[in-house]
This record gives structure tokens, sequence and C-alpha cells, in this order.
């Protein structure tokens, strides 16, 4: 069988370092960030200053090395700035003194007034904000709690950058001119895959396109950004201080199409690395799709299931409300199976996320039919994905007996279940029942259920599978009995 995967983009090993920083990005808000410092040092103590650092990097995760190998560096100090200059910055390095205000008037000629700048009402990001402060000016003795104007400031001052900023006090034992590695933890940065499906409606065939999503909040925007994806459950404590949000325009969606190339993955300790292998550009307050798989002729099987005692799919069987009224579900579940195998045209460890399933009507218009969730996904591990409820199939379940003797440690129930087809086709229906005792752990006790439709599926689950003719309604029933 042909194999049509086509994983893409992802997947090619990086071994060089270059002047393009490198992303590996986690699915859970934060990412390792690889950059490269030029360093020109003299023997001794050296000042380095690099600014262009995210506005969320954790400063103690920070590795500053020589990727050669060759220099030693001896960090005496490090610290990090992510005020970078602004109006009410400046202000507040020009508290107490006097500035220049250009005030703007409607049919007006621009005038300049001084005034004295009292209190800024400047405070940094890692201030408390919930209570802003008003800036104080003073005109002509007279105090006034907002600006006079667009404010004009005489220079930056010593004090101010432009952007979020490392400094480094570096020792070193004689002079050195290469290209340093940094590399450290950041937060704003995230990663989720999606997974487009279009089904067949006289078949079980499905197409599949899966796109990555970057999203990035980092306060920083990478250029030609080589970047990996970590997929699988990393540890990861919180900052002991959670940063706050920065930014605040609304990120904005690119898509994407990389070029096709091959498939290739990479176990990295008990994960999944996945590469990208073309540079991508990751701008500050942007979300951005890259397509990654894309598979034809899957083979997706319909299966519908009725599980009367659970009223939702993917809840608990819904409990015994006394004298034998039971909660009772009447859909019958829609779910979409699938290996992941190479011989159903995948056959590898797929990142988590989203399925989206579309399927054509008369028109040939794609449909919007239902999404589930899905976890990561190994090599020859089956999928099973709930798209909804069935419109033409209904289902009825009663209990129609019940007696217990707990001096005897028995007890014994029947029930009759009812499965209707409006369908113009015939159709399986997998009948799911949970058997139980209130008040006993399902450990310590035995059953036997009279119906040989019924097949085990686990300690405490039978299933039957019932072929449905159209407009035919069809009856199971069954008795269990219970020791413990």
């Amino acid at each position: 069988m042909k194999k049509t995967l086509l994983l893409v983009a992802m997947f090619n090993a990086l071994t060089a370092l270059s002047a393009e920083p490198a992303l590996t990005i986690y699915n859970k808000n934060f990412a390792v960030v690889r950059d490269t410092v030029p360093l020109d040092l003299k023997a001794g103590v050296n000042d380095v200053r690099f600014s262009d650092v995210t506005a969320q990097a954790e400063t103690d995760s920070v590795i500053l090395s020589d990727p050669s190998g060759k220099v030693k560096l001896e960090m005496l100090e490090q610290s990090y700035r992510n005020d970078p200059v602004s109006t009410g910055f400046l202000l507040s390095l020009n508290e107490g003194k006097n500035i220049n205000f250009f005030v703007h008037e409607t049919n007006k000629a621009d005038r300049v007034v001084q005034g004295k700048v009292i209190r800024s009402g400047y405070r940094a990001t890692t201030q408390n904000r919930n209570e802003p402060l008003q800036p104080i000016i003073e005109v002509d003795g007279e105090l006034q709690f907002s600006l006079l104007g667009e404010p004009h400031f005489p220079n930056l001052g010593d004090d101010t950058i432009l952007n979020p900023t490392m400094t480094w006090k570096l020792n070193a034992s004689a002079a050195a001119k290469f290209d340093a590695e940094l590399a450290y933890i950041t937060g704003g940065l995230w990663w989720h895959a999606d997974y487009n499906i279009v089904a067949n409606e006289k078949d079980d065939l499905v197409n599949l396109v899966g796109l990555v999503t970057f999203v990035n909040s980092s306060g920083k925007t990478f250029r030609d950004a080589r970047i990996k994806l970590m997929a699988g459950d990393v540890n990861k404590l919180p900052p002991l201080q959670p940063p706050e949000p920065f930014g605040g325009g609304a990120a904005y969606t690119e898509y994407q199409q990389v070029e096709a190339g091959k498939a290739t993955e990479k176990t990295f300790s008990e994960f999944h690395l996945y590469t990208i292998s073309r540079p991508t550009t990751l701008r500050d307050n942007e979300s951005k799709q890259v397509e990654f798989v894309r598979a034809q002729g899957i083979s997706a099987n319909r299966i519908y299931i009725y599980d009367g005692a659970t009223l939702d799919y993917g809840s608990q069987p819904a409990e015994d409300q006394g004298n034998n009224l039971l909660p009772m579900n009447k859909s019958v579940w829609v779910l979409r199976e699938f290996k992941n195998s190479e011989a159903n045209h995948l056959g590898m460890p797929i990142p988590g996320g989203r399925l989206r399933f579309y399927q054509q009507d008369e028109d040939r218009q794609l449909e919007f039919i239902g999404e589930s969730g899905m976890d990561h996904m190994p090599k020859d591990e089956t999928v099973r994905a709930y798209v909804g409820n069935s419109f033409d199939l209904a289902g009825e379940r009663h209990r129609t007996d019940f007696h217990r003797d707990d001096d005897k440690h028995t007890a014994d129930e029947s029930f009759e279940i009812k499965l209707r087809n409006h369908k113009k086709n015939p159709v399986e229906i997998r009948v799911v029942e949970h058997l139980g005792v209130e008040d006993v752990a399902p450990a310590s006790f035995k059953w036997d259920v009279k119906q040989a439709a019924f097949k085990k599926t686990d300690s405490n689950t039978i299933e039957a599978r019932v072929t449905i003719k159209p407009d035919e309604e069809k009856v199971i029933t069954y008795r269990v009995d219970y020791t413990w």
C-alpha cells in the first residue's frame, strides 16, 4: 500500500550553531531560547550588555557559554531589566525638574508650556498596578493631576533601555573574541496542534491535514528562528513570582504552508522532539499556523455506541436514584476510530490536539460535523474520537426488576433496552452496560449475566453488538446476579 503520509516542515535535526535564534517550544506556555552574544573580552572584569531577550525570561535559568568549549566564562554578576523607555518612565527620571509640554488646541497655534514634574505616576511592570497613580504637574505654583500636553524630554538619560536587557560582569583569564551561546527559559511561548479531517459520506475513508499553531506573547520577535517542538508531559514548576502579562494588543493569525520534506521524528528522553525544517519568524503578539502533517485514505470507521446509564460521553455512569428510577440517556453516540499505523497511511508519533471533522454535502461543500480532543498518539495506537450524537438513532433503557438480600450478600436486577433505527441503511450499535451494586465496592462482588449477546469487556462492563435494519426497533434484555 502506497504511503501517503506527508509530514511537512518538521523533524530535521539541527546541529550547527548560527546567528539565527533557536527555540524549543513546549505546550505548557514556556520555551527554551538559544541565541548568540558576540563577546570581545579583555583580561579581567568585563561589562556586557545584551538587549534582545524576552520580557518573560526566567533569569535564574540563564546559561552563557562558549559553544566550542575553549573559553571558560566566570559570571560575577547578572542583572535583568524589563522597564523599556516610555513616557511614564522618562517622566519618572525627570521628577523634580522642569520640562516643556507642547499643547495642541483646535483652531489655535501650538504653544509650549513649561511645567515641573512633581510625580510621574509611573510604576514599573513588577510593581502593583491595582491602584494606578496620576501624574502631578506644577505650573505657576499650581498643581494639576494631568499632563499639560505632549511632554518633550531633553534626553533619554543614562538609566534608560529600549528593550528588555540582560547585563553581566564577566571575568576572563585572558583576552578572547567569540560568539557565546546564550540559553534560557522564557514564558509567553506556546504551541498546540489541530487536525482537520474531511470524511467521505459513502465510506469510512478520511483525509487529514494537521496544523501546529505557535503563540508568541513573550515580548520579543524571533526572526528566521529555528524551531523545535517538545511533545509530552514535561514537569515544570511554576515561577516563584509569576510574571505579569506583557503587551495587550490582540494577536493576529497568519497561515503558512511550508515546503514538503521527508518525514522524520526524534525520540528525546521520555518525550518526542519535532523540528521545523525551515526558519520561521514569530512576531510578538502573533499566532501562526504551519502545516506539518497530511495524509489521505485513512480508514476511520464509524462506531455507534448506546450507553443508557451514562448521560454524556466521557462522563461517569449515572447513579441509582432509588425506587428503580434510573437516569436514562436516549442518545446514541457517534465516534470515528482509526489506527496510527503505516498500513493506515500514518505510522509515527503525532502530538495531541483537537480533531475537527468535516464532510462534503451534495453540493461538494464542506460542512462541520463535530470535533474531539486527542491525547498524544504513539505509533500503532488506536484513536477514538467522539463527534456527536446521531439524529436518526435512539435508545431507551429501563430496569425492570431488582432484588437485594444483604443477609445473603446477593442481588439481582433485570434490564430492557430498546434501540430504534430511522436511517435508510442498517447500522450496528454497540450497547454498553456497567455492572455494580450500590454501596458495594466493584472489586468485592462477582456477577453472572443471563444473556448470550453480551460479552465482558472489563471487570464490570459488558457489551453487545446489535444490527438494526432501517425503521426497525430491537429489544434486548438481560439479567445479572451478584454475590459479594
